[in-house]
């Protein structure tokens, strides 16, 4: 990291709030998938061509109950966030994508569904880059720079985001900064997101308490701060709609900001703003 690229007005660290929404794009034998979405936390993994009826409505609690907390925690405390949304999510929620837009939110491309991509071949992987970029135009009225895939990807991904037009790439946990990649001598800038940190936590490992993943949380964010003296770090922070938005758990992420509130020299930005900031104080090697 050079001189250059250091922060603006000093920061110590960069925060990144990354708001997963996938609720209404999950797997659903309703939309033609061979079976029901299998993260489900009733912990009951469906393998037969039904609905499952009771998963469904615990997602849609993300939309309904979940989203409205989000954004007020976060026009509370002035932080802007990262929705990686699943486009037909947005779709299906056309009022949640009007008002992620008017609180000044990025919107990043999490797949036009929330369905896996790596088994997808180049030109329906392409299809699925470029529709999902298509449809978060039409319900947030700007177009997307950054991709999320759902866990996996292809060995084309990367090159056919470059070709779609995506600046920033996420599906990468290698760094506490974002990087530089080349796919056929195009670069594309690596911004890497964190699944330690990550809500989803609470959903597939049941034991973990909204306190144990706030204590994390915090632990983090301060280990980063303070090496952010020498030299200027990063923290993803992931949350879900349908997890963090529930009435146990909100808590937990409003005293993560509070701590974070308490602390000078951090700059709380986009993904997007993060990359822009990048990709001009340093440049991509020539």
């Amino acid at each position: 990291m050079s001189e250059k690229s250091r922060w603006p007005n000093g920061a110590r660290l960069a925060l990144s709030v990354v708001v997963n929404v996938e609720e209404g794009a999950e797997m659903n034998v309703a939309d033609g998938d061979k079976g029901p979405e299998a993260v489900d936390e009733l912990g009951i993994a469906l393998r037969k061509p039904i609905r499952n009826f009771s998963n469904e409505s615990n997602y849609q609690y993300g939309i309904k109950a979940g989203a409205p907390r989000v954004l007020a925690l976060l026009r509370r405390y002035g932080v802007p966030a990262t929705f990686t949304a699943a486009a037909l999510s947005l779709e299906r929620a056309p009022d949640l994508a009007k008002q992620i837009a008017a609180d000044g939110h990025e919107t990043c491309a999490h797949g036009y569904r929330w369905v896996h991509q790596f088994g997808m071949d180049e030109d329906a992987e392409r299809d699925f880059i470029r529709s999902a970029a298509q449809s978060i135009e039409r319900t947030t009225g700007t177009r997307p720079t950054g991709w999320l895939s759902r866990y996996l990807l292809t060995e084309n991904t990367r090159r056919l985001l470059v070709e779609e037009g995506y600046s920033y790439h996420m599906d990468d946990f290698s760094d506490d900064l974002p990087f530089w990649d080349a796919v056929d001598g195009k670069p594309i800038l690596i911004v890497p997101y964190a699944l330690d940190s990550n809500d989803m936590k609470m959903w597939v490992s049941p034991a973990l308490t909204p306190a144990d993943w706030l204590d994390y949380a915090v632990d983090s964010f301060d280990w980063l701060y303070a090496e952010g003296a020498d030299q200027p770090k990063m923290m993803s922070l992931g949350v879900h709609l349908r997890i963090i938005g529930r009435p146990g758990r909100i808590g937990a992420f409003e005293k993560f900001l509070r701590h974070v509130a308490a602390h000078d020299k951090v700059w709380i930005a986009t993904r997007q703003q993060i990359a822009a900031h990048w990709a001009e104080s340093d440049p991509p090697p020539s």
